[in-house]
């Protein structure tokens, strides 16, 4: 795979450049020792389809009402009933776009790490054990590993991420998540290790520089 310049927007050089000047604490790992509940609901609240802003006033409202409390243990009406209501998202007034979908996933999900915790000694392994709870596929559990753990031996691959990869010929133009995420992933981490870059890092980087030049993908 041929570098490029720095200069060039979406070339390997170019991820490199910006890995190489971010502050490496901008990588959302979580350093404030959080309970794992309100992780593995910040992550199912999030994902494709609803926009950042909207993932944390929707996680911030669940909060509010104590649904997040290790052992609450909250219905999936409950929280559809948080969800249901309007959001205040930087002052304007939206709805979460899908309460009940997300209501019953992230209800089963508090439940099953209140009966189960998954294992933490290693990141692949808790990956491998969220997996395991209906609802949640590898993206969300490699974004939980990564927030809650700061794992570098997994990779957050969403569309802004395939998209980069794609574009800077790291992933072949026909790669489709999930079906391909294993593969991709193993590329991915390659590539980080490569630049000598941390992958919780770059895949930070890329995710916002991505969402922020205007490319319209939810995530």
């Amino acid at each position: 795979m041929a570098w490029g310049r720095s200069g060039w927007l979406g070339s390997p050089a170019y991820w490199s450049m910006l890995a190489a000047t971010e502050d490496p604490a901008d990588d959302y790992v979580r350093r404030d020792g959080c309970p794992l509940h309100h992780e593995v609901a910040f992550c199912i609240l999030g994902g494709f389809g609803i926009r950042m802003e909207v993932n944390e006033a929707a996680h911030a409202a669940c909060l509010s009402q104590g649904l997040l409390d290790p052992g609450r243990r909250p219905s999936a009406a409950d929280v559809e009933a948080v969800l249901s209501t309007p959001l205040d998202v930087g002052g304007r007034t939206l709805r979460y776009r899908f309460p009940r979908q997300r209501s019953r996933r992230l209800a089963d999900a508090l439940r099953s790490i209140d009966d189960s915790p998954p294992p933490a000694a290693t990141s692949r392994g808790f990956r491998t054990a969220l997996m395991e709870i209906p609802g949640i596929g590898p993206k969300t559990a490699s974004w939980i590993a990564r927030n809650w753990l700061g794992a570098d031996d997994v990779a957050i691959l969403d569309i802004h991420v395939l998209r980069a990869g794609v574009a800077m010929k790291l992933f072949p133009a026909d790669a489709r998540l999930p079906g391909d995420y294993d593969a991709l992933e193993d590329r991915f981490l390659a590539f980080a290790d490569a630049l000598g870059v941390r992958a919780s890092l770059l895949d930070a980087v890329i995710w916002r520089e991505m969402r922020s030049s205007g490319t319209r993908a939810s995530g």
